[in-house]
């Protein structure tokens, strides 16, 4: 049993062990946010370098159909996924594009996509989707 005047040492040493706690620390000092490429935004801009495609994981077989992308606020290379059929063909090289997270556990990749966090959402301002299914066209630049 404590003491009857140990609450301030108790409350103390409490505060000094939480930082053993790895998750109490990464929460406190900010470490997610420092190393995420998109520094805790939602989506961020950048320039495709090149397209190429990854080897989904075992026991899946398949090509994923991704490209390479500089992000515009810090310069920060990321490989982004290109969803559905055929998208690939409307994305070329030095095109500007809009990322966003996959949304995998821990804001880490899905399934059998190793390694890819992020997913293509818009080429040139204008929707990837609207592209795809040819209700609008591509901006040229």
């Amino acid at each position: 049993m404590p003491g009857e005047f140990s609450a301030r040492k108790l409350t103390k040493d409490r505060k000094a062990f939480r930082w053993r706690d790895i998750k109490y620390r990464t929460r406190m000092l900010n470490i997610k946010k420092k190393f995420d490429p998109l520094e805790g935004a939602p989506q961020a801009k950048g320039i495709v370098l090149e397209k190429r495609v990854v080897e989904q994981k075992q026991p899946s077989s398949g090509l994923i159909k991704c490209v390479r992308v500089r992000l515009i606020k810090n310069g920060k290379q990321v490989t982004a996924f290109v969803p559905r059929t055929g998208a690939i063909n409307f994305i070329s090289e030095h095109d500007q594009v809009v990322i966003e997270g996959m949304g995998g556990s821990q804001g880490g990749a899905v399934g059998s996509q190793s390694g890819i966090k992020y997913r293509v959402i818009k080429v040139n301002d204008i929707s990837l989707e609207q592209i795809r299914t040819g209700k609008k066209q591509k901006a040229t630049r």
